[in-house]
């Protein structure tokens, strides 16, 4: 955890610096946090990687949160770490499921695979990306595992056919019929007596 000091020293040098693209600048459990606008965020983060006062020059990951029920669906979430003020930035965008993100490529590389992640996991495309294409999923996937609306059995399987000697891809076909589970400990709210609970009711 960064010092708060430090801390509130970057939030108002972001302010001053930044403040015209920020729509929100705070401190959220012991790191910056700053909210931009989808179209900002090249400016936001090669502003961040080179001025003195910040040198956020390690892109530790790109991630991003899928809230259905709003209209800005996604959260993009950029993680920055500066290694010459021991501190750490997060950056959120938030765009609708038909909106594209500008890939960040050119102002840190290690972006690649990360915007290919996210590309793969949540459907958000980067424009400007040298290579978007699924990195996790195999060729032909359909749909993206990580959105909250993706059916927890998926919609293929595979398996090896040994009567055509590969590997085939079928719909998914459930054995059995599929439980929706509650996950409530067995131990909690049983409406039936448990190994050894009778001697306990005997004795009553």
């Amino acid at each position: 955890m960064s010092d708060p000091e430090t801390l509130s020293d970057m939030s108002a040098q972001l302010e001053a610096r930044l403040g015209d693209v920020a729509e929100r600048i705070r401190i959220e459990r012991g790191e910056l946090e700053l909210q931009v606008a989808p179209g900002s965020i090249l400016r936001v983060l090669e502003a961040l990687r080179t001025d003195a006062a910040f040198r956020f020059s390690t892109l530790v990951d790109i991630t991003a949160i899928d809230w259905p029920q709003r209209e800005r669906r996604f959260d993009v979430v950029y993680h920055l770490l500066s290694m010459y003020r021991n501190a750490r930035i997060r950056l959120k965008l938030a765009i609708r499921e038909d909106e594209t993100v500008p890939s960040v490529t050119d102002v840190h590389p290690a972006a690649n695979w990360f915007e290919r992640e996210v590309f793969d996991m949540y459907g958000i495309l980067f424009t400007g990306h040298p290579d978007l294409r699924r990195i996790l999923t195999d060729y032909g996937f359909r749909g993206h595992p990580l959105r909250k609306d993706f059916p927890t059995t998926g919609y293929t399987e595979v398996r090896y056919d040994d009567t055509v000697k590969r590997v085939v891809y079928e719909p998914v076909k459930l054995v059995q019929e599929y439980r929706q589970f509650d996950f409530m400990s067995p131990w909690e709210g049983a409406d039936y007596i448990l190994p050894g609970d009778e001697k306990k009711e005997a004795a009553k």
